[in-house]
């Protein structure tokens, strides 16, 4: 499989509300398919936001875009666009920002989230001074180096953030 450029399609979710900005790299062929976040059936990231918010499973993305909002949380990606690979971040080549200090300035952000070691480290290339922010694991399928439970201790950072 060779890389293709891949344009971010996605609109940021957020409002006046959002505190907290959680970014992943670039969305899955997946989630550009479904036309949102982490939308890979495998994906663990709305198992572990609902698990820390104390939430039930949300199934649609109706449900996923109003347990964001109702607890303050705004969801984007680092990447407007990219060469990749499918959804490996390790493929990602000539890389061009989201942006993220834009998005930032429309809403009181205080923290933000970063879902895996690519997307902390392009935050950090691209924003080095932006914000606070958190490196969380990815919870990418192909992610299987941690386990759901060491996953969850580390998600909780998130609710933590949102009750400062």
């Amino acid at each position: 499989m060779s890389a293709e450029r891949v344009l971010h399609e996605l609109e940021p979710l957020y409002d006046a509300c959002s505190r907290v900005l959680i970014l992943g790299t670039m969305p899955s062929p997946k989630s550009r398919e479904m036309g949102f976040y982490y939308m890979h059936p495998q994906n663990r990231f709305w198992k572990m936001l609902s698990a820390v918010l104390k939430e039930p499973f949300p199934t649609t993305v109706a449900e996923r875009r109003r347990l964001c909002l109702r607890h303050g949380i705004a969801l984007w990606d680092v990447l407007a666009s990219c060469d990749i690979v499918g959804a490996a971040d390790g493929s990602i080549k000539n890389a061009v920002p989201n942006d993220i200090g834009g998005l930032i300035k429309k809403c009181p952000i205080e923290t933000v989230f970063t879902t895996g070691k690519k997307a902390h480290t392009l935050y950090k290339r691209f924003f080095p001074r932006l914000c606070e922010d958190v490196c969380l694991p990815s919870t990418s399928p192909a992610n299987r180096t941690i386990s759901e439970e060491d996953m969850l201790r580390e998600y909780r950072a998130i609710a933590a953030a949102l009750k400062e």
